[in-house]
Formats: C-alpha cells, sequence, structure tokens
C-alpha cells in the first residue's frame, strides 16, 4: 500500500531481511504497520513485498520526521538496525521527532549494558524504552519468532496485543513474554545463543562420531537424524540436521556438506555469555568448549601443518583399530543418548547463568516461563522445552535441571551409552570436548567430595590463604613446608 489515510498502529525502522519479515508478519496479523529505512531503495523493496504477499497494510516512510509522525500515540516504533553505533544514531534520528510516552523497541542483538544505558537516557526525555530478544531467524521474523522483551513494562503493554499475535504459537500460548526490567530481554536472548552455540557444537560431535567411527554416509545420517526428530531429541537444530545429509552438490558429484570449509563463524554472543559466566562464577563448560571449537575451526591452515608435522613425528591414527567390529546399531543408539544427556548439562548451565544474574540485578526471571516462549519460533525450540518448564514450575528453587527428579532418572539411564561414546572417541583420537565438557560438568555435580582440598592446601601454602575444616568451624593456617621438613626427617631418623 502506498499513502496511508490514517495513522499506522505501530513503525519498524531498518529494513534489512530481518526487518521487513518482521515487518511483514505484523502487517500480516491485522496492524497497520510504518516502515523506514535510511537507504530508500529497501523502503520500495518492503512496500512491493507487502503488495505482493497480500496487499498488506504497510505503508512505506521517507525520512525520520514523517516515518514518526505516521504512527499513532502513544507511539511505538521497533527498530532492527546492526547492534552498537547504528542502534545509537537511529535512536537520535528517530527521538527528535517522538514525544513523552512514546516508545522505541531495539529488536537487535544488543550487550545488555547498552540497552541499560539508553533506558536511563530515553527516560531523561520522557521516552519508554525495550530491549528485546528475537529469534528464528528470517523464517522465524516472517511466520512467528520467539521474543524476549524486556525493560519498560509500559512500553511493553502497548504493544503486548500485537506481539501476542505475532510470536510464534504453541499450545500453551504465544512464545513472548514480559522478561524484566533493564536489560534481561537482551541478556536471556544472549543466553539462548550460548545455548544454541552448545547444541550446534554437541550435534556436530555426534556427526563426527557416526560418521569417522561408525563409518555412516550422509544418506545414512540423513536418515538417522530424521528418526532421531521423531524422539526425545525432536528440535528445529535436529530437523534441519537431517535436511543438509539430504542436499546434493550441483557444482560437483557427492554431498555439498563435504565440500563446505570447515571453519565457523560467529558474531559474539557465545563469547558474551561465556564470560558473563566467569564473572558471576557459574559454571558453563559445555557453552564454553563450544566456543573454543569455533575459535580452533578458525586455525584451518595451522590444523593442516600439525596434522603434518605430527604424522612426521610418528603419530598414527588410532581409529582403524577402534572402528573394526564396531555394532552399528548400538552406536548410534548410544550417540544419541549423549547426545541427549549433554544437551541436558548444556541446558542446566544456561539456565543457571540466567538465574545468577537475575539474583544480582534483581530481575526476577521465570524460567519455567523462558523455557516455554522457547518451545516454538527460535533456533532452539525443542520438544524437551517442555520438560525444562516442567521441571522450574514444579521448583521454582530447582538448583540444578540434574537433580530433577525426572531429569536425574534420565541421567541415570543414560550415563553408561554416554561414557561409551566418550571413550570411543577418545581411543579413535577424535575429538569431542562438548560431549566431555557435559559429562565432567556431570560427574563433578554428583559427587559430594572433590579433590579441591589438595589444591586448598597448595594455596594456603604459597599464599597463606588459609582454609576451613570438614570437621570443625572455622579458618586455619598450616606451615605445610615447615612441619613436611619435620615429618620427613623424624622419617629419616626412623629409617
Amino acid at each position: 500500500m502506498e499513502a496511508s489515510p490514517a495513522l499506522s498502529r505501530i513503525g519498524l525502522a531498518g529494513l534489512a531481511v530481518m526487518g521487513q519479515n518482521l515487518a511483514l508478519n505484523i502487517a500480516e496479523k491485522g496492524f497497520p504497520i510504518s516502515v523506514y529505512n535510511r537507504t530508500t531503495s529497501k523502503v520500495d523493496e518492503t512496500v512491493d513485498r507487502a503488495h505482493n504477499e497480500g496487499n498488506l497494510p504497510l505503508f512505506g516512510q521517507y525520512n525520520p520526521r514523517d516515518f514518526v509522525l505516521s504512527i499513532q500515540r502513544p507511539r511505538s516504533v521497533i527498530i532492527l538496525v546492526k547492534a552498537g553505533a547504528p542502534v545509537d544514531q537511529t535512536i537520535a534520528a528517530l527521538s527528535a521527532h517522538m514525544e513523552p510516552g512514546d516508545a522505541i523497541i531495539d529488536g537487535g542483538n544488543e550487550w545488555y549494558e547498552n540497552t541499560e544505558r539508553r533506558i536511563a537516557e530515553a527516560t531523561g526525555r520522557g521516552l519508554l524504552y525495550l530491549g528485546m530478544g528475537v529469534s528464528g531467524g528470517e523464517e522465524g521474523a516472517r511466520h512467528g519468532p520467539s521474543l524476549m522483551p524486556g525493560g519498560s513494562h509500559q512500553a511493553y503493554t502497548n504493544v503486548q496485543d500485537i506481539l501476542h499475535k505475532v510470536a510464534a504459537q504453541v499450545e500453551d500460548g504465544p512464545c513472548v513474554t514480559y522478561i524484566g526490567e533493564g536489560g534481561s530481554g537482551n541478556f536471556v536472548k544472549m543466553v539462548h545463543n550460548g545455548i544454541e552455540y552448545g547444541d550446534m557444537q554437541l550435534i556436530s560431535e555426534a556427526y563426527d562420531v557416526l560418521k569417522n567411527v561408525g563409518g555412516l554416509s550422509n544418506e545414512e545420517l540423513g536418515e538417522i537424524f530424521a528418526e532421531w526428530n521423531k524422539g526425545e531429541l525432536e528440535s528445529f537444530l535436529i530437523e534441519i540436521t537431517a535436511d543438509i545429509f539430504k542436499v546434493r552438490d550441483d557444482l560437483a558429484d557427492g554431498f555439498l556438506v563435504d565440500k563446505l570449509l570447515d571453519k565457523t563463524g560467529m558474531k559474539g554472543t557465545g563469547k558474551w555469555t561465556v564470560q558473563q559466566a566467569a564473572e558471576l562464577s557459574v559454571a558453563a563448560p559445555t557453552i564454553a568448549a563450544s566456543l573454543d571449537c569455533r575459535y580452533l575451526s578458525g586455525l584451518k591452515e595451522e590444523r593442516e601443518k600439525a596434522e603434518e608435522a605430527l604424522k612426521q613425528a610418528g603419530f598414527k591414527e588410532e581409529i582403524g583399530s577402534v572402528t573394526s567390529g564396531i555394532d552399528k546399531k548400538r552406536l548410534i543408539d548410544d550417540v544419541r543418548q549423549a547426545l541427549y544427556a549433554s544437551k541436558i548439562c548444556s541446558y542446566a548451565q544456561g539456565m543457571n547463568l540466567l538465574r545468577a544474574k537475575s539474583v544480582e540485578k534483581g530481575w526476577g526471571l521465570n524460567l519455567g516461563e523462558l523455557a516455554r516462549i522457547w518451545k516454538g519460533g527460535c533456533i532452539i525450540r525443542a520438544v524437551f522445552l517442555d520438560r525444562i518448564k516442567n521441571a522450574y514450575q514444579r521448583n521454582q528453587s530447582l538448583p540444578n535441571l540434574i537433580v530433577d527428579p525426572d531429569f536425574a532418572k534420565e541421567m541415570v539411564q543414560r550415563h553408561a551409552a554416554w561414557r561409551r561414546v566418550v571413550g570411543l572417541a577418545v581411543s579413535a583420537g577424535i575429538s569431542t570436548p562438548g560431549m566431555c565438557a557435559s559429562l565432567s560438568y556431570f560427574d563433578t555435580y554428583r559427587r559430594g567430595r572433590l579433590p579441591a582440598n589438595l589444591v586448598q592446601a597448595q594455596r594456603d601454602l604459597f599464599g597463606a590463604h588459609t582454609y576451613e575444616r570438614v570437621d570443625r568451624p572455622g579458618a586455619f593456617h598450616t606451615e605445610w613446608t615447615k612441619l613436611a621438613q619435620k615429618s620427613g626427617s623424624s622419617v629419616g631418623a626412623l629409617n
């Protein structure tokens, strides 16, 4: 549609593919929307799409003033531009024409502290502000994403009816909820992405073991992942993995997946997640391992040289001796169980990070509700998120998913298969850092006594850091070296 006779209900600025798709989604749900982009050709492109995709109530505007004034008050403007300085520039251009009570909603992957700074700046001008995580990629934006809005509750209330219709729909409601104050929406989206890093890494390890230890073909892998997608592992990432194995190369013989360069890109949310875990003293080894693997994947030329150098030094691949006589059927089932158990640990780490940040900031995050809004629309959507939701509904102060009665049973049933897969991979020289990190996390968390007593003794010896005892209260310090020398000399005397 061209000119709008009446005012639009909402506006959206920033018309790259995500912005276009979200705007079309809003218009398709019956909400008249104004759109704006600095590059005017993007406005024309979006208006054309709205016309072609059902004559949708979407109206193009060509400068910030006209754009803002075309929206009914109190105005709500979504911005979808690159995180960082472009967001500040867009806010400056738009807010010059906005009035007290109007709201800005940033839908980008923004660092949560930038959102908190912008909330303070907006409040100073009488404007409302939301930082809203949007997950689901281009497809989700067009047909139903998972939305994570945090900041001004009033700003959320003003657009709640729109967000409820635009979000992905699951049996227990739309995949959107008011997350909390401040930058909580962006923080939750960041951790979602960290969990996504872990999931993708674990799936790639399952692929590596099945292909290189099990000797499975792409056709077999496609069938296995499609089968797994009918059970406990049913999820978007498993579904798309099955599809990837089916695609043949149109430029050469064979399958396309085998031609892809093994270097993984990243945008930074995984790194932020690991940094925040460290800041809050929350163990997140599976997510950290996935990040390390992305860094190592980037060293393609170094890895090729290392492979050659170690061969020349006499390194022999053990994979042949491990794979001979392997029971494929059992391996496939073991890998399925190992993948599931590893995923539980990865999600447990993400949820514990969210809880720790919520306590620090006073956000009051509802972990069960977060699991619910991730059930549809987003990249980590999975059937077992319903079970995570139920676990936190049963016990809001659940310290760890691993000790929820249902998940505890599942871990007990699967840990033998998990150990077989990790042991087999180690013997074959195939790295499974995500599965190993998850298994170590499980084994460390479930042990009532760890060798940390020795580390405390070392700290006390060289730094007089003191230690506590298991049998009496108080802080203690021991002159370890003197006592060791004394006991050493007395042992010598005895001899």
